[in-house]
């Protein structure tokens, strides 16, 4: 691996399993110190342990980044103990998924807030440092769900948004020297798919095989596809990248 980030400290929500996780691993094998907050108490102590095991520098909350203030106060000390926040990756994510007429209110509401109002609150309270820095990478998490998707008429919209959302901050923050880019998944194997394949009553082994008929590369996607990805736009390399959407799905989806 080679150490493209070090120095650099690198803040991810929800990185405590999946492709958070994943992402958090590439970042910190390449020199990168991570701070990962996250509502699974459980899977972040494993997830620390394990970081720490391997000799990298982690930093670890229990966050939830629907409340501003948790997510603040976060950020203010990862700064006082690593020194800055040079790249957030806004991955906190929640599924609710159902068909319209039978989606609630709260349904709706829940995933609303930890995509959109998640990834609100974290670039809000790290963009301050990273002005002063006049350095800094955002990447939000979106997915292929954004283009449309059967019983997530929630998760599509808010996954819509954090596009919006992305081109956005590219506009209002690029002089400042820092760059907006968003990664959007296909079908990734993690915790999530295989809860929606239980949700569905299906083995997740039958649902992978499905997935991947529909997939052009033949084969399902994992963390360090997406992880590859982030640490593309989270590189200095791609200081001219900016405002864009990458799907990361084994071929074609816009």
């Amino acid at each position: 691996m080679s150490n493209r980030f070090d120095g650099r400290v690198a803040f991810i929500t929800g990185g405590s399993r999946g492709i958070g996780k994943g992402v958090a691993l590439q970042l910190a094998q390449e020199g990168a110190k991570v701070a990962i907050v996250d509502v699974n108490e459980e899977a972040l102590a494993e997830t620390s342990n394990e970081f720490k095991e391997k000799g990298y520098d982690i930093f670890t909350k229990v966050v939830n980044v629907v409340e501003a203030e948790q997510v603040q106060g976060a950020v203010d000390e990862v700064v006082q103990a690593f020194g800055s926040v040079d790249i957030l990756v806004n991955n906190a994510g929640v599924i609710r998924d159902n068909l319209l007429f039978k989606m609630t209110e709260s349904d709706w509401q829940t995933v609303m807030d930890v995509h959109l109002k998640g990834s609100f609150n974290a670039a809000k309270a790290v963009q301050t440092h990273m002005v002063n820095n006049k350095y800094g990478c955002i990447i939000n998490i979106s997915s292929t769900s954004a283009l449309g998707n059967r019983g997530q008429a929630n998760y599509a919209a808010a996954k819509a948004g954090l596009q919006g959302f992305t081109k956005t901050l590219a506009i209002e923050l690029g002089k400042y020297g820092i760059t907006s880019n968003a990664v959007a998944p296909g079908f990734i194997e993690t915790e999530m798919t295989k809860e929606t394949a239980a949700r569905i009553g299906v083995p997740f082994e039958d649902f992978i095989e499905f997935a991947i008929q529909e997939i052009p590369v033949g084969r399902s996607g994992k963390p360090s596809d997406i992880a590859n990805a982030v640490a593309f736009f989270a590189d200095e390399n791609s200081s001219f990248v900016n405002g864009q959407v990458i799907y990361v799905a084994g071929g074609p989806k816009d």
